[in-house]
């Protein structure tokens, strides 16, 4: 078998390695049985032996970041301000590479196998922590090459070899930074904090981050003042604290000769910031890895009569006590299967903020007293961006062997599975969530929006089990997270364009007199319907 050709890359470092301490030769083979495990690793969806492995469905899934490259890369073609061109492509970039980050590798990061298996063994723990960072850089190297590519080809045809040369080395840069600043983050947490109530704490810096990211390309758009096709950028000491814009000064530095002062400041930044973060992260590896044992730990025990508000939803929601049973079983795997959470959370996060960000980025001209004015409530809709996903990730787990317990019962049909299911996904975590942007809109907008707040909410009940019905099934919680293809968040797309449809029904409704009105008569029908007739398909067992 040859070698793979990420190793023989990475032994054109083996000095730098052994000059910062990590034991070379025991490094080099944890990553290459990684990379192999990742590419021998067999189908694992019971009854579907045709899915890919692992690697390849990554691999097949990073058409999705070139397009998303393509799109960016129209601003390298348009107009002569490379600082600003630059700098918007690096927020893009940096919000598509740490989504990723967190959803699909923070897993990997917190992994506490390599210290069970590995620790025993005379490998110590800085370059096992190592290891495991190489591991999430090899993907993250396909993950920014997708994303880079069609611009760096624009880059070099418009700006010429210098530019990408120097667009190469702040890629490198800015994917250093964001592995370290994340794995900074969870070393912060776990320092301080252990067991059940640690794993919650990363679930809410991972929203925490998704948000501020989002937030932050925000305000890397509003950095610069436009006129025409020109941006210019107004001096103010909190641009600093806007990552991309530190990639983005020494292409005017460098390429334009512009000796500014704060570009010349952001120009270091660029480059020792990640550089003295990586040192950091060195030296802290040992303590990171012995802290991660603290996800292992048990925490503290659930308090009495915690189970009794789920059990008392249950009633009221499902339709028999069977249902009833899957509802608070599936409450309860939402709640604590952290893999889960690790790969949604972020979702939520985004589902939170997008309604705001759309109102921030079409304000109203007269402030919060125009917004009265205005039907920019309908945002609200954005929230729902999140159920497509939580709906396509409650048929996996990290206890999937369990799923034989499916068998063994004897349920007459699957109805009570799927419905209590969903109910209990609804009811944790989508309607929780727009119960929270209602409020915020009811307060903005005022009281006379709570129809519409109302109908909303029953239109995203609608979308829910629809989504349900669209997307590709299996029963809740029995197949492994590894399974999961990244492919199908294409499948995702027109059930996006589906919420929008709800949202312009609802447009048209605000426009005809009383019609917003008899669209809430509508909706509660439509919502009996397919929450009682559209599962009867799924009640056989296969």
């Amino acid at each position: 078998m040859g070698e793979m050709k990420s190793l023989v890359v990475l032994d054109r470092f083996k000095g730098l390695f052994e000059k910062l301490g990590f034991n070379y030769p025991a490094m080099r083979r944890i990553l290459q049985i990684k990379l192999l495990m990742d590419g021998r690793r067999a189908p694992t969806i019971v009854g579907n032996s045709r899915k890919k492995d692992k690697k390849n469905q990554f691999i097949g899934s990073l058409w999705l970041y070139l397009l998303m490259g393509g799109f960016s890369s129209v601003f390298l073609a348009i107009g002569n301000n490379s600082f600003f061109q630059v700098s918007f492509i690096f927020g893009i970039f940096m919000f598509m590479i740490m989504t990723s980050l967190i959803a699909d590798f923070s897993s990997v990061l917190l992994d506490t196998r390599d210290r069970s298996i590995l620790a025993t063994k005379p490998v110590d723990r800085r370059t096992i922590a190592m290891a495991k960072t190489l591991h999430i850089l090899f993907y993250m190297f396909f993950v920014t090459g997708a994303l880079a590519i069609v611009p760096l080809g624009v880059g070099v045809v418009k700006h010429g070899i210098g530019f990408a040369l120097l667009f190469l080395i702040e890629l490198i840069l800015m994917d250093l930074l964001i592995v370290v600043f994340t794995a900074l983050i969870y070393l912060v947490i776990l320092k301080f904090y252990d067991g059940e109530r640690l794993k919650d704490l990363i679930n809410y810096v991972q929203i925490g981050l998704t948000v501020a990211l989002a937030v932050g390309y925000q305000f890397l758009v509003r950095l610069f003042d436009f006129m025409g096709l020109q941006a210019e950028l107004q001096p103010e000491w909190w641009q600093f604290l806007i990552v991309p814009v530190w990639f983005g000064a020494p292409f005017e530095v460098l390429l334009h000769g512009n000796g500014q002062s704060m570009l010349v400041l952001l120009s270091l930044l660029s480059v020792f910031v990640p550089i003295l973060a990586f040192l950091l992260y060195v030296k802290l590896m040992p303590l990171l890895e012995n802290n991660l044992q603290k996800l292992s730990d048990p925490g503290r025990g659930k308090k009495a009569g915690q189970g009794k508000w789920p059990k008392r939803l249950s009633r009221l929601l499902c339709a028999n006590p069977e249902e009833e049973v899957f509802f608070r079983f599936a409450w309860t795997m939402l709640g604590n299967e952290r893999e889960f959470k690790l790969k949604v959370y972020p979702t939520l996060g985004l589902s939170l903020i997008f309604p705001f960000l759309f109102m921030f980025m079409n304000g109203a001209t007269d402030g919060l007293y125009g917004l009265a004015k205005t039907r920019m409530y309908l945002f609200i809709y954005f929230s729902a961006l999140l159920v497509p996903t939580v709906v396509m990730m409650l048929k996996y787990s990290g206890s999937y062997k369990a799923a034989w317990i499916y068998r063994a019962l004897p349920i007459g049909d699957m109805l009570p599975v799927y419905r209590g299911t969903l109910l209990a996904a609804a009811a944790r975590l989508i309607m929780p969530l727009y119960a929270l942007e209602a409020l915020i809109m009811a307060l903005l907008f005022g009281a006379d929006i709570l129809p519409d707040l109302l109908v909303a909410g029953l239109a995203i009940l609608v979308f829910t089990v629809l989504s349900f019905a669209y997307l590709s099934k299996g029963l809740p919680f029995s197949e492994r997270f590894e399974a999961a293809q990244q492919g199908e968040g294409v499948r995702m797309i027109p059930l996006y364009f589906l919420l929008a449809g709800l949202g312009f029904i609802h447009f048209m409704a605000t426009k005809v007199s009383y019609g917003i009105y008899v669209y809430a008569a509508i909706l509660p029908a439509a919502n009996w319907i397919l929450w009682r007739k559209l599962f009867g398909k799924l009640s056989r067992r296969e």
